[in-house]
């Protein structure tokens, strides 16, 4: 297998877990601690903003995805559709960061919009991710070249995802990854 197949399959398991943790604590609610609520979930959106929307997309639309539309014409309207989607999901994290702050600063008034909000985009980014897997990678595996997966493989190797299991990770990534798992509570954490 390419060593970028790895990387991108290593990285959307990382999101899909993720995107999975940060479902279970929104469904579990603040509990009786709210302060520790909010900042597992605002970290949890931060990784995800810092990780896949900074390293991962940006990769998957400036060389992936050219790679293949270039020889592959009949699967263009779904990589047009895929960037779209990396477009739409920085906006998309942020305003879930601002919907979070919204109802930690205003009060259980916002909390269902949050609510809403978060399983829309955690449905948005998990088909995302699917469509990827299952149509585009192959798709690749099709019709890319010795040469284009060698710039694929050095260039997914350079990213350091801390939920991954590739190293070296990078330092303030690790912190990250820590400091979720310390603070969240069990099981999806190590917290109390």
């Amino acid at each position: 297998m390419h060593k970028s197949l790895q990387i991108i399959r290593e990285e959307h398991a990382s999101l899909s877990a993720m995107l999975q943790s940060m479902g279970l604590m929104i469904k579990r609610g603040p509990l009786d601690n709210k302060e520790l609520f909010f900042k597992v979930l605002r970290a949890m959106l931060f990784y995800i903003d810092e990780f896949p929307e900074k390293q991962h997309h940006p990769k998957e639309s400036t060389l992936l995805f050219p790679f293949i539309k270039d020889r592959s014409p009949q699967i263009k309207d779904l990589i047009d559709k895929l960037e779209i989607d990396h477009k739409y999901g920085e906006y998309k994290i942020r305003e879930l960061e601002h919907l979070l702050i919204g109802w930690e600063m205003l009060g259980d008034k916002k909390r269902d919009e949050f609510n809403h909000f978060s399983a829309q985009y955690i449905t948005f980014y998990m088909q995302h991710m699917q469509l990827e897997e299952s149509l585009i990678l192959p798709e690749a595996l099709k019709v890319l070249s010795e040469e284009e997966w060698k710039i694929l493989d050095l260039e997914f190797s350079l990213n350091s995802d801390p939920l991954g299991t590739r190293s070296p990770r990078q330092s303030e990534y690790d912190l990250l990854f820590t400091h979720i798992t310390q603070l969240a509570p069990a099981p999806i954490g190590l917290g109390d």
